[in-house]
């Protein structure tokens, strides 16, 4: 009782998220104002170009990689856990309506928008989880119990849900039941750059878009006849306006010039904004600005490397956060030393063939790689006799004699090697 009092736990449950307060708001990634004016929610950010990109890009990636259950076997060897009744659940059909892919990339995308991806696990008599259900990450609250679990309200539901019954994955955190929101955390980067979009948008469409206008001096009377002025106006526009009628030469009497108008710095610096601003919410998502169409700067040769960037430094750690999470929930207590669910990411580390077939030939020379691993690696089948790893003569202890670790012949060897030395010798003797 000691150790659950100091912690924060106590008789009943105490909320951890909540809809009220602006703080508790912007963990649950709701509206938030921001200095520029505009209110962020992460339906509105998930509508700006280069944070959709982020964010599917990375649900996109981790959807596409194969996730298994595996066995481990002894001597350090696994296999494929075909028979586990959640495999079918992690590999095929999580549900009846989503595939493997569909439900990733959901569970991602309420990670990338809100920090917290939510499931409704449901089990099977011996507690194995059979389907996989998706929940509104901004229906959910989180409680955390007398026990220090946490408790999970769903949407009016009357019964709060055992973290048995619901799968949580969480960004980072400060409390470690609630996981924050990126949008809501970077909410004024973001309200900026969709401030700039929204001046852009209405430019066009409220500002007056003139090229320029015709002056006559203050001397000169001044002309009130509105349909004169028009048609003083409509006359310039049909003579000198549009491709076709490009550097003709104009008359202008009564002391009338044209002056074009320019530009204002606001108008021309958008570009520029917009630019600095997607590259601030590509740095909150760690995308190297390659892989949100950012080409500037870039070279055939940098960019394997920042493929791997993005791999190691911005996908690997969403992937594990989503294969410990799995290992907790999905794997029974009881079977967690047997069995591990694990993402292949071989698929992405991938370099350019010519560098992947001299890795191979490398770790198959000296002994680490047979056929059949290489053909794995490549999606090929394996080959009779693929599986034989080679040794090079030159590696063995120091103390002993190379050609002791030859195998030597068996009397059957032996014996068809010296009848055909004698096929060979009397061949020679006709």
């Amino acid at each position: 009782m000691f150790f659950s009092n100091l912690l924060g736990g106590g008789q009943s449950e105490s909320v951890v998220s909540s809809s009220a307060g602006d703080v508790w708001r912007g963990l649950l990634g709701a509206a938030r104002s921001t200095a520029s004016g505009v209110r962020v929610t992460p339906e509105s950010a998930f509508g700006i170009p280069v944070l959709q990109n982020c964010v599917t890009l990375l649900s996109e990636s981790i959807g596409q990689l194969p996730c298994e259950i595996y066995e481990r076997k002894g001597g350090g060897q696994r296999e494929a856990a075909i028979n586990h009744p959640t495999y079918d659940v992690i590999r095929y059909r999580p549900n009846a309506v989503q595939t493997p892919q569909e439900r990733i990339e959901l569970l991602q995308n309420h990670l990338g928008l809100r920090g917290n991806g939510y499931e409704l696990m449901e089990r099977d008599d011996a507690g194995n989880v059979i389907a996989l259900w998706p929940l509104s990450s901004d229906k959910v609250q989180v409680f955390k119990g007398p026990d220090l679990l946490p408790y999970y309200q769903v949407g009016n539901h009357a019964e709060r849900l055992h973290m048995r019954q619901v799968h949580h994955v969480r960004w980072h955190n400060f409390n470690g039941y609630v996981g924050l929101s990126p949008v809501a955390l970077h909410a004024e980067s973001i309200g900026m750059l969709e401030a700039v979009r929204q001046y852009a948008g209405k430019s066009f469409s409220n500002g007056a878009m003139v090229s320029g206008v015709i002056e006559r001096p203050k001397e000169a009377k001044a002309i009130t006849d509105q349909k004169s002025i028009d048609g003083i106006v409509d006359q310039w526009g049909s003579k000198f306006a549009g491709v076709d009628n490009a550097k003709k030469v104009a008359l202008l009497q009564e002391g009338m010039t044209f002056k074009p108008i320019s530009m204002n710095m606001v108008d021309a610096e958008i570009l520029g904004m917009l630019k600095l601003f997607g590259v601030d919410v590509a740095r909150l998502y760690k995308i190297p600005l390659p892989l949100v169409n950012d080409l500037d700067k870039l070279s055939y040769n940098s960019l394997e490397q920042q493929i791997i960037q993005y791999v190691v430094f911005g996908l690997l750690p969403w992937i594990k956060r989503h294969e410990q999470t799995s290992n907790r929930d999905f794997i029974r207590e009881e079977d967690r030393g047997r069995f591990y669910i694990e993402f292949n990411l071989s698929g992405l580390m991938r370099g350019d063939q010519k560098t992947r077939y001299a890795c191979y030939a490398l770790g198959r020379q000296w002994g680490w790689l047979s056929v059949n691993d290489i053909r794995r690696l490549e999606n090929l089948p394996p080959i009779p006799g693929g599986d034989v790893y080679l040794q090079p003569l030159n590696m063995v202890p120091s103390n002993s004699n190379p050609l002791d670790v030859l195998d030597k012949p068996s009397a059957q060897q032996t014996d068809e090697l010296g009848a055909h030395a004698q096929f060979i010798e009397k061949a020679l003797q006709q």
